[in-house]
């Protein structure tokens, strides 16, 4: 009995993917977004995944949303998107405001002929073993260093972007704070491998 692909022709690149999808991912503040800057390569950016702050389902603690819960995100939206984007090179993708943790709409994004394609967000090792799955994992990287210069860059982020008032910034930032070792473990666990900024830009650019 003859093959699937033999009954008819398949375009090509129906069969592999185009392009590959590096995972990265980190304490909120250390450090992702000035990588991906700096790396120049097509980036999703997963925190615009975040459901809308009134959703049933959304974490708490320290009596506000937890947004670093990944109950607190569509993952399966991510994964999709992800795909769409190795296959096609293009994907819709939400529009995230996050002084009102609402989603503002969607855009488009196209890849163009670039070959990878960067995750970045303090989710990504939760999409390891998915984007393996489908073939189109290139790296799953975290980005490791002293939980103090993190919190302090991530400070001073969120209070430049008003993201949310000053107290529960710093409510927050102590939190993140004693928490970025275990979290460190956890998305090495996952399938990351943990990297200085210097040694995961070295990687990449080897990708």
């Amino acid at each position: 009995m003859p093959t699937d692909d033999a009954l008819f022709d398949l375009p090509d690149g129906a069969r592999s993917p185009r392009r590959r999808v590096v995972l990265l991912t980190g304490a909120s503040g250390s450090g992702k977004t000035s990588l991906t800057r700096r790396l120049g390569l097509p980036v999703v950016q997963l925190d615009d995944f975040y459901r809308d702050l009134d959703h049933p389902a959304m974490p708490v603690r320290f009596g506000i949303v937890d947004w670093d819960d990944p109950a607190s995100w569509d993952a399966d939206a991510a994964l999709d998107a992800l795909d769409a984007l190795c296959r096609d090179g293009a994907a819709d993708v939400p529009v995230y405001d996050i002084p009102t943790s609402r989603r503002t709409g969607t855009t488009r994004l196209d890849v163009g002929d670039a070959p990878l394609v960067v995750a970045e967000g303090i989710f990504a090792a939760h999409l390891v073993t998915a984007v393996r799955e489908r073939g189109i994992l290139a790296d799953a990287i975290c980005l490791a260093r002293p939980a103090v210069v993190t919190a302090w860059f991530r400070l001073l982020r969120d209070l430049g972007e008003m993201r949310k008032p000053p107290l529960t910034l710093v409510r927050r930032g102590w939190g993140l704070m004693r928490d970025e070792p275990r979290l460190v473990r956890e998305w090495t666990a996952l399938g990351c491998r943990p990297l200085t900024p210097a040694e995961a830009e070295r990687t990449v650019r080897g990708l």
